[in-house]
């Protein structure tokens, strides 16, 4: 088999990249990056014939490969494209989700040095949780310099309010593939372990909803708290994200 790739523009991928979101059936963390020109496409061909694509990173994570798709018919000869297309590309790493076959696969197949990123989360439950002290609203720009210091995430749209300070902030983005929404929230330190970040994550799942967004939520490997935060609200672990270093050896031609 004759195997090439070619580095295209983004709209030669576009109709490719709607099969890959619908076999994919989960929230793909990267989706959005190749659309707003944060990563290389490629196409890959099999005896002159369309065989894939894929995407490399060129922002955060440079020379990272963030996605990867055959047509159904070439599934068996994905390991031999993909390598092509690795040294086509000169990618340096790979990340995956352990909820996409394909590529946690190849993952596997052609990496090393393999370490977990994020724990990935669906929802699979509507709580009930009573509210804390305090009052869940929507935030006001004029107040938007008072609230507490962020570390972890952006500062949300939506806020609770104790006393008359905002003592957590959340929101969710929706540059994700349809129809998922991602949450995220903070809490101030001086306010956790109250039952305020559940209670907001579950409020948040509810305005995703309202937003025609099916919510879904990711949190660092070693942030324990937040998980049982994002699991009391609801939400369960369904999957990893996981980055390696190209093994050496696997750049080499695969036609």
């Amino acid at each position: 088999m004759k195997i090439a790739t070619e580095r295209v523009e983004y709209r030669e991928v576009e109709a490719l990249r709607e099969l890959y979101r619908h076999e994919a059936r989960c929230q793909i963390v990267h989706d959005s990056r190749i659309r707003r020109g944060h990563a290389d496409p490629y196409l890959v061909f099999a005896d002159g014939r369309l065989a894939g694509y894929g995407g490399v990173l060129n922002r955060f994570d440079p020379g990272c490969v963030m996605e990867f798709w055959v047509m159904p018919s070439l599934g068996s000869y994905a390991l031999p494209l993909f390598q092509e297309f690795l040294a086509a590309s000169q990618a340096t790493h790979i990340i995956a989700q352990t909820n996409m076959p394909l590529m946690l696969t190849l993952l596997y197949d052609c990496a090393t040095d393999i370490k977990e990123e994020a724990i990935l989360f669906h929802t699979v439950a509507t709580t009930n949780l009573p509210p804390p002290k305090g009052v869940f609203r929507k935030s006001f720009p004029e107040e938007q310099d008072a609230i507490f210091e962020h570390h972890h995430e952006p500062v949300g749209d939506w806020v609770i309010e104790l006393e008359g300070a905002v003592v957590a902030t959340g929101g969710f983005l929706t540059h994700y593939n349809p129809p998922y929404g991602d949450v995220y929230m903070e809490v101030t330190e001086s306010a956790r372990q109250q039952g305020i970040g559940s209670y907001l994550v579950q409020e948040l799942k509810r305005a995703c909803y309202e937003a025609g967004r099916l919510p879904s939520a990711r949190c660092n490997p070693t942030n324990i708290a937040s998980r049982k935060t994002l699991q009391k609200a609801g939400f369960a672990p369904c999957g990893r994200l996981l980055m390696g270093r190209v093994r050496d050896g696997d750049l080499s031609s695969a036609s």
